[in-house]
Protein backbone atom coordinates (compact mmCIF):
# COMPACT_ATOMS: atom_id res chain seq x y z
CA UNK A 1 0.00 0.00 0.00
CA UNK A 2 2.74 2.45 0.85
CA UNK A 3 4.23 1.68 -2.32
CA UNK A 4 1.31 2.34 -4.20
CA UNK A 5 0.88 5.97 -2.44
CA UNK A 6 4.81 6.98 -3.22
CA UNK A 7 4.26 5.93 -7.07
CA UNK A 8 1.07 8.09 -6.84
CA UNK A 9 2.44 10.97 -5.78
CA UNK A 10 5.64 10.96 -8.20
CA UNK A 11 3.34 10.61 -11.18
CA UNK A 12 1.13 13.75 -9.79
CA UNK A 13 4.41 15.87 -9.69
CA UNK A 14 5.64 14.94 -13.32
CA UNK A 15 1.81 15.64 -14.71
CA UNK A 16 2.22 18.97 -12.84
CA UNK A 17 5.34 20.18 -14.35
CA UNK A 18 4.42 18.94 -17.82
CA UNK A 19 1.58 20.95 -17.96
CA UNK A 20 3.50 23.96 -16.71
CA UNK A 21 6.18 23.64 -19.45
CA UNK A 22 3.20 24.07 -21.37
CA UNK A 23 1.90 27.08 -20.11
CA UNK A 24 4.96 28.81 -19.99
CA UNK A 25 6.12 27.94 -23.90
CA UNK A 26 2.58 28.77 -24.66
CA UNK A 27 3.13 32.56 -22.83
CA UNK A 28 6.04 32.96 -24.57
CA UNK A 29 4.88 32.02 -28.17
CA UNK A 30 2.05 34.50 -27.49
CA UNK A 31 4.63 37.43 -25.99
CA UNK A 32 6.53 36.58 -29.50
CA UNK A 33 3.71 36.77 -31.70
CA UNK A 34 2.75 39.72 -30.01
CA UNK A 35 6.09 41.60 -30.32
CA UNK A 36 6.17 40.39 -33.64
CA UNK A 37 3.10 42.24 -34.63
CA UNK A 38 4.19 45.47 -32.96
CA UNK A 39 6.61 45.98 -35.78
CA UNK A 40 5.54 47.80 -38.39
CA UNK A 41 7.26 49.72 -40.87
CA UNK A 42 6.95 53.45 -42.06
CA UNK A 43 8.13 56.35 -44.58
CA UNK A 44 10.15 58.99 -43.19
CA UNK A 45 8.10 61.42 -45.48
CA UNK A 46 4.92 60.29 -45.16
CA UNK A 47 4.51 59.04 -41.17
CA UNK A 48 0.13 58.25 -42.13
CA UNK A 49 1.64 55.49 -44.44
CA UNK A 50 2.21 52.15 -42.25
CA UNK A 51 2.63 48.27 -42.98
CA UNK A 52 3.41 45.49 -41.47
CA UNK A 53 6.87 44.59 -43.84
CA UNK A 54 9.66 46.59 -45.34
CA UNK A 55 8.99 47.50 -48.57
CA UNK A 56 8.42 51.17 -50.65
CA UNK A 57 6.28 53.93 -50.13
CA UNK A 58 2.75 53.97 -51.87
CA UNK A 59 3.34 58.20 -52.39
CA UNK A 60 6.94 58.93 -53.24
CA UNK A 61 8.37 55.42 -53.64
CA UNK A 62 11.13 55.78 -50.52
CA UNK A 63 11.96 52.62 -48.47
CA UNK A 64 9.42 52.13 -45.57
CA UNK A 65 11.60 52.62 -41.95
CA UNK A 66 10.78 50.17 -39.17
CA UNK A 67 8.93 52.36 -36.40
CA UNK A 68 7.95 50.08 -33.21
CA UNK A 69 4.60 50.90 -30.96
CA UNK A 70 6.09 52.87 -28.83
CA UNK A 71 6.98 55.28 -31.55
CA UNK A 72 6.95 58.67 -29.76
CA UNK A 73 6.93 60.21 -33.25
CA UNK A 74 4.73 63.16 -34.00
CA UNK A 75 3.50 64.86 -37.38
CA UNK A 76 6.53 67.53 -36.90
CA UNK A 77 9.23 64.78 -37.05
CA UNK A 78 11.59 64.13 -39.59
CA UNK A 79 12.93 60.60 -40.29
CA UNK A 80 15.41 60.15 -43.00
CA UNK A 81 17.54 57.23 -44.26
CA UNK A 82 21.07 56.16 -43.24
CA UNK A 83 21.08 57.37 -47.28
CA UNK A 84 19.89 60.38 -46.67
CA UNK A 85 21.68 61.91 -44.16
CA UNK A 86 24.64 61.00 -45.80
CA UNK A 87 23.83 62.23 -49.48
CA UNK A 88 22.63 65.39 -47.67
CA UNK A 89 25.53 65.67 -45.53
CA UNK A 90 23.68 66.47 -42.26
CA UNK A 91 25.96 66.58 -39.75
CA UNK A 92 24.98 67.63 -35.85
CA UNK A 93 26.57 69.02 -32.32
CA UNK A 94 25.47 69.77 -29.30
CA UNK A 95 24.69 73.87 -28.24
CA UNK A 96 27.71 74.61 -26.07
CA UNK A 97 28.24 78.30 -24.35
CA UNK A 98 31.22 79.84 -26.38
CA UNK A 99 32.70 83.02 -26.98
CA UNK A 100 30.85 85.73 -28.90
CA UNK A 101 30.73 89.30 -29.95
CA UNK A 102 29.04 91.90 -32.31
CA UNK A 103 30.37 92.45 -35.91
CA UNK A 104 30.35 95.51 -37.60
CA UNK A 105 31.58 94.80 -41.93
CA UNK A 106 33.17 97.10 -44.13
CA UNK A 107 34.43 97.17 -47.65
CA UNK A 108 38.01 97.32 -48.30
CA UNK A 109 40.44 96.94 -51.66
CA UNK A 110 43.59 95.13 -51.83
CA UNK A 111 46.60 97.79 -53.17
CA UNK A 112 50.35 96.87 -53.24
CA UNK A 113 52.24 97.39 -50.14
CA UNK A 114 54.43 100.48 -50.98
CA UNK A 115 57.45 98.96 -48.39
CA UNK A 116 57.62 96.10 -50.68
CA UNK A 117 57.65 97.85 -53.92
CA UNK A 118 61.06 98.52 -55.79
CA UNK A 119 61.81 100.91 -58.46
CA UNK A 120 64.77 100.39 -60.92
CA UNK A 121 66.87 103.14 -62.14
CA UNK A 122 69.62 103.68 -64.03
CA UNK A 123 73.02 103.28 -61.87
CA UNK A 124 74.90 105.42 -65.05
CA UNK A 125 74.30 107.70 -68.01
CA UNK A 126 73.98 106.06 -71.04
CA UNK A 127 72.04 104.05 -73.62
CA UNK A 128 69.81 101.18 -72.95
CA UNK A 129 70.98 98.69 -75.53
CA UNK A 130 68.57 96.18 -74.63
CA UNK A 131 65.47 95.59 -72.84
CA UNK A 132 64.43 91.34 -71.67
CA UNK A 133 61.16 92.77 -70.05
CA UNK A 134 58.93 94.43 -72.29
CA UNK A 135 55.49 94.43 -70.64
CA UNK A 136 53.95 95.08 -68.11
CA UNK A 137 52.21 92.07 -65.78
CA UNK A 138 54.93 89.76 -65.80
CA UNK A 139 56.32 88.12 -63.21
CA UNK A 140 60.24 88.34 -62.54
CA UNK A 141 62.58 86.25 -60.10
CA UNK A 142 65.29 88.14 -58.49
CA UNK A 143 68.56 87.86 -60.74
CA UNK A 144 67.19 87.44 -63.71
CA UNK A 145 68.34 89.97 -66.73
CA UNK A 146 66.39 92.90 -66.95
CA UNK A 147 68.30 95.49 -69.31
CA UNK A 148 71.84 95.98 -71.42
CA UNK A 149 73.25 99.40 -70.77
CA UNK A 150 76.07 101.31 -72.60
CA UNK A 151 77.99 103.79 -70.92
CA UNK A 152 81.67 105.88 -71.00
CA UNK A 153 80.85 105.59 -67.15
CA UNK A 154 81.14 102.16 -67.00
CA UNK A 155 83.68 101.95 -69.86
CA UNK A 156 86.52 104.24 -68.01
CA UNK A 157 85.54 102.60 -64.75
CA UNK A 158 86.21 98.92 -66.31
CA UNK A 159 89.41 100.30 -67.59
CA UNK A 160 90.29 101.83 -64.40
CA UNK A 161 89.87 98.31 -62.97
CA UNK A 162 91.91 96.53 -65.22
CA UNK A 163 94.73 99.03 -65.06
CA UNK A 164 94.37 98.71 -60.64
CA UNK A 165 94.39 94.81 -61.46
CA UNK A 166 97.81 94.95 -63.48
CA UNK A 167 99.34 97.09 -60.99
CA UNK A 168 98.62 95.05 -58.15
CA UNK A 169 99.59 91.64 -60.07
CA UNK A 170 103.16 93.49 -60.97
CA UNK A 171 103.58 95.38 -57.51
CA UNK A 172 101.40 94.19 -54.75
CA UNK A 173 104.20 91.93 -52.97
CA UNK A 174 106.19 95.27 -52.29
CA UNK A 175 103.81 98.09 -52.40
CA UNK A 176 100.95 97.50 -50.16
CA UNK A 177 99.29 100.80 -51.68
CA UNK A 178 98.40 98.89 -54.74
CA UNK A 179 95.85 96.53 -52.66
CA UNK A 180 93.84 99.52 -51.65
CA UNK A 181 93.77 101.03 -54.95
CA UNK A 182 92.54 97.63 -56.54
CA UNK A 183 90.08 97.37 -53.82
CA UNK A 184 88.55 101.05 -54.46
CA UNK A 185 88.09 100.32 -58.39
CA UNK A 186 86.23 97.20 -57.18
CA UNK A 187 84.22 98.79 -54.86
CA UNK A 188 83.00 101.69 -57.64
CA UNK A 189 81.71 98.92 -60.33
CA UNK A 190 80.25 97.32 -57.22
CA UNK A 191 78.44 100.40 -56.50
CA UNK A 192 77.27 101.21 -60.30
CA UNK A 193 75.43 97.93 -59.85
CA UNK A 194 77.71 95.75 -61.39
CA UNK A 195 77.46 92.07 -59.33
CA UNK A 196 80.42 90.72 -57.79
CA UNK A 197 80.48 87.87 -60.53
CA UNK A 198 80.78 90.17 -62.92
CA UNK A 199 83.78 91.89 -61.89
CA UNK A 200 85.30 88.46 -61.36
CA UNK A 201 84.71 87.94 -64.82
CA UNK A 202 86.29 91.05 -65.86
CA UNK A 203 89.22 90.20 -63.83
CA UNK A 204 89.97 86.96 -65.62
CA UNK A 205 89.01 87.87 -68.86
CA UNK A 206 90.60 91.37 -69.28
CA UNK A 207 88.25 92.52 -71.74
CA UNK A 208 86.33 95.87 -71.19
CA UNK A 209 82.34 94.63 -71.55
CA UNK A 210 81.04 97.55 -73.68
CA UNK A 211 77.22 96.12 -72.58
CA UNK A 212 76.74 95.90 -69.20
CA UNK A 213 73.51 93.71 -68.19
CA UNK A 214 71.55 94.74 -64.68
CA UNK A 215 69.84 92.04 -63.05
CA UNK A 216 66.53 92.77 -61.06
CA UNK A 217 67.11 93.46 -57.45
CA UNK A 218 64.05 91.84 -56.32
CA UNK A 219 60.83 89.19 -57.37
CA UNK A 220 57.60 90.23 -58.09
CA UNK A 221 55.57 91.44 -61.03
CA UNK A 222 56.76 94.12 -63.23
CA UNK A 223 54.13 96.72 -63.29
CA UNK A 224 55.80 99.84 -65.28
CA UNK A 225 58.38 100.16 -68.04
CA UNK A 226 59.55 103.56 -68.16
CA UNK A 227 62.08 103.13 -71.14
CA UNK A 228 62.68 102.11 -74.40
CA UNK A 229 65.26 100.12 -76.38
CA UNK A 230 67.61 102.75 -77.92
CA UNK A 231 66.44 105.40 -75.42
CA UNK A 232 69.42 107.95 -73.62
CA UNK A 233 68.84 107.57 -69.83
CA UNK A 234 70.30 109.48 -67.13
CA UNK A 235 72.59 108.77 -64.13
CA UNK A 236 69.46 107.58 -61.40
CA UNK A 237 66.44 108.15 -64.33
CA UNK A 238 63.44 105.45 -63.37
CA UNK A 239 63.57 102.65 -65.61
CA UNK A 240 61.09 99.75 -64.16
CA UNK A 241 59.12 99.13 -61.34
CA UNK A 242 58.71 96.09 -59.54
CA UNK A 243 55.79 95.08 -57.13
CA UNK A 244 56.12 92.34 -54.47
CA UNK A 245 52.23 91.01 -53.97
CA UNK A 246 53.39 88.21 -51.21
CA UNK A 247 52.19 90.74 -48.59
CA UNK A 248 49.39 93.23 -49.45
CA UNK A 249 47.73 96.24 -48.14
CA UNK A 250 44.51 96.20 -47.15
CA UNK A 251 42.44 99.56 -47.58
CA UNK A 252 39.09 100.71 -46.21
CA UNK A 253 36.83 103.81 -45.26
CA UNK A 254 35.83 103.48 -41.49
CA UNK A 255 33.26 106.41 -40.53
CA UNK A 256 34.07 107.46 -36.93
CA UNK A 257 32.07 104.80 -34.99
CA UNK A 258 33.81 102.18 -36.59
CA UNK A 259 36.70 103.17 -36.23
CA UNK A 260 36.42 102.62 -32.34
CA UNK A 261 36.24 99.00 -32.87
CA UNK A 262 39.70 98.27 -33.85
CA UNK A 263 43.05 99.41 -33.16
CA UNK A 264 46.82 99.25 -34.51
CA UNK A 265 47.94 96.08 -34.19
CA UNK A 266 44.23 94.13 -33.96
CA UNK A 267 43.91 90.79 -35.80
CA UNK A 268 40.96 91.09 -38.17
CA UNK A 269 38.78 88.73 -40.25
CA UNK A 270 38.70 89.75 -43.97
CA UNK A 271 36.77 87.63 -47.04
CA UNK A 272 38.11 88.43 -50.61
CA UNK A 273 35.89 88.99 -53.63
CA UNK A 274 36.32 85.25 -55.27
CA UNK A 275 37.12 83.81 -52.36
CA UNK A 276 34.80 84.36 -49.57
CA UNK A 277 34.80 80.33 -48.54
CA UNK A 278 38.54 81.07 -47.41
CA UNK A 279 38.29 83.80 -44.73
CA UNK A 280 42.16 85.08 -43.92
CA UNK A 281 43.29 86.89 -41.30
CA UNK A 282 44.90 90.38 -41.44
CA UNK A 283 46.31 93.20 -39.06
CA UNK A 284 45.74 96.84 -38.75
CA UNK A 285 48.79 98.64 -39.21
CA UNK A 286 47.82 101.78 -40.00
CA UNK A 287 45.14 104.44 -38.85
CA UNK A 288 44.75 108.06 -40.73
CA UNK A 289 45.34 110.60 -38.13
CA UNK A 290 42.93 112.87 -39.70
CA UNK A 291 39.63 112.88 -41.58
CA UNK A 292 39.34 113.03 -45.36
CA UNK A 293 38.97 116.86 -46.69
CA UNK A 294 35.60 117.58 -46.29
CA UNK A 295 34.05 114.53 -44.92
CA UNK A 296 33.90 112.66 -41.76
CA UNK A 297 35.35 109.20 -42.81
CA UNK A 298 38.96 108.75 -42.24
CA UNK A 299 41.70 105.64 -43.94
CA UNK A 300 42.78 102.47 -41.84
CA UNK A 301 45.08 100.22 -43.44
CA UNK A 302 45.89 96.65 -42.42
CA UNK A 303 48.53 93.77 -43.86
CA UNK A 304 47.33 90.56 -45.23
CA UNK A 305 49.69 87.84 -45.81
CA UNK A 306 49.70 86.11 -49.92
CA UNK A 307 52.37 83.50 -49.81
CA UNK A 308 50.46 81.33 -52.70
CA UNK A 309 49.87 85.05 -54.63
CA UNK A 310 45.97 84.11 -54.75
CA UNK A 311 44.79 87.97 -54.39
CA UNK A 312 45.91 90.66 -56.97
CA UNK A 313 45.86 94.37 -56.28
CA UNK A 314 42.64 95.79 -57.08
CA UNK A 315 40.23 93.14 -55.58
CA UNK A 316 37.52 93.82 -53.43
CA UNK A 317 37.21 92.86 -49.65
CA UNK A 318 35.11 92.97 -46.97
CA UNK A 319 36.27 93.51 -43.16
CA UNK A 320 34.87 91.87 -40.25
CA UNK A 321 35.14 93.57 -37.22
CA UNK A 322 34.48 92.10 -33.58
CA UNK A 323 33.70 93.73 -30.45
CA UNK A 324 32.11 93.16 -26.97
CA UNK A 325 32.34 89.26 -26.81
CA UNK A 326 30.91 87.78 -23.99
CA UNK A 327 30.03 84.13 -23.63
CA UNK A 328 26.64 83.17 -24.38
CA UNK A 329 24.99 79.79 -25.85
CA UNK A 330 25.73 79.73 -29.64
CA UNK A 331 25.32 77.86 -32.83
CA UNK A 332 26.93 78.02 -36.22
CA UNK A 333 25.46 80.27 -38.09
CA UNK A 334 24.43 77.88 -40.57
CA UNK A 335 22.37 75.81 -37.92
CA UNK A 336 19.46 78.65 -37.82
CA UNK A 337 16.87 79.39 -40.73
CA UNK A 338 15.02 82.25 -40.96
CA UNK A 339 11.95 82.85 -42.93
CA UNK A 340 8.93 84.83 -42.57
CA UNK A 341 7.54 83.22 -39.57
CA UNK A 342 10.70 83.62 -37.27
CA UNK A 343 13.39 81.92 -36.70
CA UNK A 344 14.18 78.21 -36.25
CA UNK A 345 16.80 75.38 -35.93
CA UNK A 346 16.70 71.74 -36.17
CA UNK A 347 16.82 69.08 -32.91
CA UNK A 348 17.59 65.36 -33.14
CA UNK A 349 14.52 63.90 -31.23
CA UNK A 350 16.11 60.38 -31.94
CA UNK A 351 18.06 58.36 -34.85
CA UNK A 352 17.67 60.41 -38.11
CA UNK A 353 14.96 61.93 -36.56
CA UNK A 354 14.68 65.82 -36.17
CA UNK A 355 12.15 67.84 -35.60
CA UNK A 356 11.63 72.07 -36.11
CA UNK A 357 12.43 73.96 -32.67
CA UNK A 358 11.70 77.64 -32.85
CA UNK A 359 14.57 80.13 -31.44
CA UNK A 360 15.29 83.28 -30.73
CA UNK A 361 18.64 84.90 -31.21
CA UNK A 362 20.89 87.61 -29.97
CA UNK A 363 24.43 89.25 -31.74
CA UNK A 364 25.92 87.45 -34.24
CA UNK A 365 29.47 87.20 -35.68
CA UNK A 366 31.40 86.27 -38.28
CA UNK A 367 30.93 82.28 -37.93
CA UNK A 368 28.16 82.04 -34.76
CA UNK A 369 24.98 83.36 -33.66
CA UNK A 370 23.57 83.92 -29.98
CA UNK A 371 20.74 81.63 -28.97
CA UNK A 372 18.63 83.03 -25.92
CA UNK A 373 15.67 81.28 -25.96
CA UNK A 374 14.47 78.01 -27.34
CA UNK A 375 17.48 75.82 -26.84
CA UNK A 376 19.02 74.25 -23.51
CA UNK A 377 23.08 73.49 -23.00
CA UNK A 378 23.70 70.12 -24.13
CA UNK A 379 20.85 69.98 -27.17
CA UNK A 380 21.81 68.23 -30.59
CA UNK A 381 21.21 70.36 -33.34
CA UNK A 382 21.66 69.66 -37.30
CA UNK A 383 24.65 72.18 -38.04
CA UNK A 384 24.69 71.16 -41.77
CA UNK A 385 21.76 70.57 -44.36
CA UNK A 386 19.66 72.54 -42.55
CA UNK A 387 17.68 73.74 -45.47
CA UNK A 388 17.67 70.41 -46.66
CA UNK A 389 15.78 69.33 -43.78
CA UNK A 390 13.89 72.69 -43.78
CA UNK A 391 12.77 72.24 -47.80
CA UNK A 392 11.84 68.09 -46.94
CA UNK A 393 9.41 68.90 -43.94
CA UNK A 394 7.18 71.50 -46.45
CA UNK A 395 7.38 68.91 -48.72
CA UNK A 396 6.11 66.36 -46.03
CA UNK A 397 3.29 69.26 -44.60
CA UNK A 398 2.45 70.88 -47.47
CA UNK A 399 3.06 74.64 -45.38
CA UNK A 400 5.76 75.57 -43.31
CA UNK A 401 7.39 73.84 -40.34
CA UNK A 402 6.73 76.94 -38.24
CA UNK A 403 3.60 77.95 -39.44
CA UNK A 404 0.99 78.64 -36.62
CA UNK A 405 3.79 78.38 -34.00
CA UNK A 406 4.78 81.47 -31.34
CA UNK A 407 7.87 81.83 -29.32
Amino acid sequence: MKRILIISAIAVTLFACSQEKQTDEHAAHNVAKEESTTTKYTCPMHPNVVQDGPGKCPVCGMDLVPKTANTTATTDDLMLTDSQIKLANITTQKVSIQSIGQTVVVNGKLVENEDLSQVVSSRAAGRVEKLFVKETGRTIQKGEPLYELYSETLLTLQREFLLAKEQYDALGSTETRYKSFLDAARRKLLLYGLTNSQVENLAKDKNVQNRITFLSPASGIVTEISVSEGQYVSEGGALIRIENISNLWLEADLYPNEATVAKVGDKINVRVSGFENQPVEAIVTFFSPEFRANTQIMSMRASVSNPTLSFKPGMQAQVFFSHSNKKALSLPVDAVIRDGKGTHVYVQRGHNTFRPQMVKTGIEDFEKVEITEGLNEGDTVAITGAYLLYSEIILKKGTDPMAGHTH
